[in-house]
């Protein structure tokens, strides 16, 4: 079994983008030796997150207006007693969704659905330069 580690730099704008990065997933996975395996992508960070969902613009509204409604921004958090920096919301919205995603690969190809793309969720309140770890793992 072979390891291959890369990254991803990402450049967020605004809290709840939702960004679609599949195609520079499937560009790491191309220019890698692994060609049957799985793609293990992280993101570093308590207020970021990693899913799947079909990249349309409906969903790209629902899916934050379904988050506001489990962890409203106006709500109350220990967090911000603490920090005072606003974001509570974003660490429980990270926390619930998670940091991270595993994805087949077959034949050097991200196994996925028709309708199925890979998406970052910038949580925070504020732009960020996020890093992602990629780590193919296969033959």
């Amino acid at each position: 079994m072979t390891v291959e580690s890369d990254s991803l730099n990402l450049h967020t704008h605004y809290e709840g983008e939702i960004l679609d990065i599949t195609e520079k997933i499937q560009a790491i996975v191309a220019k890698g030796n692994i060609r049957n395996g799985v793609a293990f992508l992280f993101v570093p960070g308590s207020t970021a997150a990693l899913t799947t969902l079909e990249y349309e613009p409906g969903l790209l509204v629902d899916l934050p207006s379904m988050l506001e409604t489990i962890a409203p921004k106006a709500g109350t958090y220990e967090h911000e007693r603490q920090w005072h920096d606003g974001n509570g919301h974003s660490h429980v919205t990270a926390a619930l969704l998670g940091p991270d995603l595993f994805v087949p690969i077959r034949d050097k190809s991200l196994v996925l659905g028709t309708w199925q793309q890979i998406v970052f969720i910038e949580l925070d309140v504020r732009s960020r330069d996020r890093t992602l770890v990629v780590q193919l793992i296969g033959e």
